[in-house]
């Protein structure tokens, strides 16, 4: 048996055909043959039996390995079933995988262009900081650099200061030694009725500059001379302003100034501040004293009010002006009145309709210019001092030119003025 099949012996004919022809043949032998034949059927019959036994086994065997087959083709339908059961499980969880899958890339997908998205603008954030930082730094350089630069300015600056007060004190020094003997000089010469030459010292000169409100940037005019010059009237011509307005500076017959009075000019365009120094004369102090008891030697401009003769403080304020160096300008004022007086001197009669006004006018203003030029360029020479110009001002001519009127009768007053406005300019 074999192949999972039965395959049952089919009676030998040939044999039994034999056989018969045998006992045919050996009947007559059948008896001696019998028992051989008896024999030999028993060996058949043991071999049949061996046979049929070995056919019962091949078929146990035959059912068994059926049962063993139908055993095996169950479990084969049980495992094909489960596997079917597996494969759908799968294809399930293929799909759901999938789908997880899907949604997992999705959201990776939102997530990654997400992180995308916050990387660049993190990148872009980055960048503004890294270009911040990097112009942070540079400007932080440039702080550096000009702090180090500010601290060698400063250096430079301390160094120099230093350098400037040690020169400034060895200055002082200099300065006390020469006061001191300046003071001792003077004393001498006191003593001796010799009028000496005083030398302020700095704490006089900060104290008159705080006293006259010296700023840095404008033009401080002195306005000086003996009492009765016209000083406040020319004062007030400077600034634009008649003798009568309120903010006017105060004149009268008598000296009404009696300490210095500090006028800034009305015009906001002007940096020009006019001061009416009290008239030498009507102080008790001799006139050698006068330029520095007045401190006009912390003054930019001063300009010297005289009549036809010098005084001695004229000389004086002009000697001392030239050495502190400060300009001094020489004016006489009231020309209008002093040429009034020479018509008249020279045979003007105002009550005479038939008189020639005007010639007599031309000569006597060039009577007085001449006149006084001669006069001035004299006391000069007397003085030992350098020549220089004089400006013959009419103080109504003047304060007509100051508020951009065409006076008709004019003499220096244009030229003063351009002559301060150079200084001025010089000095700004």
């Amino acid at each position: 048996m074999g192949g999972g099949h039965s395959h049952h012996r089919e009676p030998d004919w040939a044999a039994i055909h034999a056989q018969q022809e045998a006992e045919a043949r050996a009947r007559a032998a059948a008896e001696a043959a019998r028992q051989e034949a008896e024999r030999a059927a028993q060996a058949a019959r043991a071999e049949a039996e061996r046979l049929i036994r070995e056919a019962e086994q091949a078929r146990w065997r035959f059912e068994a390995e059926q049962a063993e087959a139908a055993r095996r083709a169950q479990a084969a339908r049980e495992e094909a079933e489960r596997q079917r059961r597996e494969r759908e499980q799968a294809v399930q969880a293929a799909r759901a995988a999938r789908e997880a899958a899907e949604a997992w890339a999705r959201e990776e997908r939102q997530r990654a262009e997400r992180l995308a998205r916050e990387a660049e603008e993190e990148r872009r954030r980055q960048r503004a900081a890294e270009e911040a930082a990097r112009q942070a730094a540079i400007a932080a350089q440039q702080e550096q650099e000009r702090q180090r630069r500010v601290r060698e300015e400063e250096n430079k600056r301390l160094q120099a200061e230093r350098e400037a007060a040690e020169r400034a004190a060895q200055k002082a020094v200099e300065e006390a030694r020469q006061a001191q003997a300046a003071r001792d000089e003077a004393e001498r010469q006191l003593r001796d009725g010799t009028r000496p030459v005083v030398v302020p010292t700095p704490e006089e000169y900060s104290a008159f500059r705080a006293k006259i409100q010296h700023t840095e940037g404008f033009f401080h005019v002195a306005v000086s001379g003996i009492a009765g010059s016209g000083k406040s009237s020319l004062v007030n011509a400077f600034r634009g302003k008649h003798n009568m307005d309120l903010d006017a500076a105060a004149v009268g017959v008598n000296e009404t100034t009696l300490v210095v009075a500090r006028y800034p000019d009305p015009n906001p365009s002007s940096r020009s501040v006019w001061y009416d120094v009290p008239g030498a004369g009507t102080l008790k102090v001799p006139d050698w004293k006068y330029f520095n008891d007045q401190g006009l030697f912390v003054f930019d401009c001063i300009i010297v009010v005289v009549n036809n003769r010098f005084t001695a403080t004229d000389v004086a304020i002009l000697s001392n002006a030239r050495r502190f160096g400060i300009p001094a300008f020489i004016v006489r004022s009231k020309a209008d009145q002093h040429i009034r007086n020479l018509m008249k001197d020279i045979g003007y009669n105002s009550e005479d309709e038939g008189g020639n006004k005007a010639s007599y006018f031309v000569r006597a203003r060039d009577q007085y210019v001449a006149e006084t030029i001669r006069s001035i360029r004299t006391n000069l020479q007397e003085a030992n001092l350098p020549d220089q110009p004089v400006y013959l001002v009419s103080n109504v001519a003047l304060q007509a030119t100051v508020t951009g009127k065409a006076p008709k009768k004019m003499l220096d007053e244009v030229k003063l003025l351009t002559d301060l406005a150079g200084t001025a300019q010089r000095y700004a």
